[in-house]
């Protein structure tokens, strides 16, 4: 399992974090995105060093594949934390009205200037900033309301930054995702693993599955009755591989010698988890 290791990290991250610094003074604010399913677990804790005193909005993205009451509790966390947060969907649009209204907000006095100086209508300038797959590309999209940024359900796809102009007055400078070198926990690895921030095919991902069955019975017991089959005495009376194989067995996914295959369960299982057949799941909750 992914834990303290710099491995599987693309070697363009450095870099990324230069330009980052490099490119501070040509914007107004920072957006920074994190998912959803896992608010913290996505919350880089380098952006905030390399971003200095720059105004940031925070961006809780994928809402639609999140618990709307997890979400909340975690808008509310973040906000009484001190960072300016809204819950967005590049799918369904919400949160999408309120994004440029907040950031108006939050550079309230910077416009005034602006105006003083004659400077009426001057365009906004925002970094958008998160790690690998988050949406970042996605959500710049929509704000653009024309496909100007790559964007593809998987890590490492914006590789380098990129202008976009949106019809709202603010320009929008997409970053390529970057991760940090050293977790703080196995959890955070692991959920990055589980969402699919990290790439799978550098992974176990038989074993990021099992540690998918452990999250799903300690939050969604009932999801995974639904979905799977296993009963509530078997979710708690397996250990996570014998719920793994179980979950193979109830959706026939057997080898010669009625094995369960691994393989296909895992990836069965992390593909239905990340396309929400599942369900809507948040993976983590705020510390009080």
């Amino acid at each position: 399992m992914p834990s303290q290791t710099v491995q599987w990290f693309p070697g363009h991250m450095a870099k990324t974090r230069r330009v980052m610094k490099e490119c501070l003074s040509q914007v107004d604010i920072s957006i920074e995105i994190l998912d959803a399913r896992i608010p913290a677990s996505s919350k880089n804790p380098e952006i905030k060093k390399i971003l200095g005193q720059k105004p940031i909005l925070t961006l809780l993205s994928k809402s639609s594949m999140a618990d709307s009451a997890s979400t909340k509790l975690w808008v509310e966390y973040y906000r009484e934390k001190g960072y300016p947060c809204l819950a967005v969907d590049s799918v369904t649009g919400e949160g999408f009205r309120d994004i440029y209204p907040y950031i108006q907000t939050l550079l309230e006095e910077k416009i005034q200037r602006y105006q003083s100086k004659g400077m009426t209508g001057r365009r906004l300038r925002a970094m958008v900033v998160g790690i690998p797959n988050v949406g970042k590309s996605t959500l710049i999209n929509k704000m653009a309301g024309a496909k100007k940024a790559k964007a593809e359900n998987r890590p490492g796809v914006t590789t380098i930054k990129q202008w976009v102009s949106t019809d709202m007055g603010l320009d929008l400078l997409d970053m390529p995702g970057v991760l940090w070198p050293k977790f703080e926990d196995k959890i955070t690895g692991e959920n990055l693993a589980i969402t699919g921030a990290i790439k799978d095919d550098i992974l176990d991902i038989e074993e990021i599955a099992m540690i998918l069955c452990d999250r799903l019975r300690c939050y969604y017991p009932a999801l995974l009755t639904e979905r799977y089959r296993v009963s509530a005495d078997e979710q708690q009376s397996l250990d996570a591989y014998d719920l793994f194989q179980q979950i193979g067995k109830n959706r026939g996914f057997l080898m010669a010698g009625g094995r369960v295959d691994e393989q296909r369960t895992a990836r069965t299982l992390l593909e239905e988890f990340r396309n929400i057949k599942i369900g809507r799941i948040t993976l983590e909750r705020p510390n009080p």
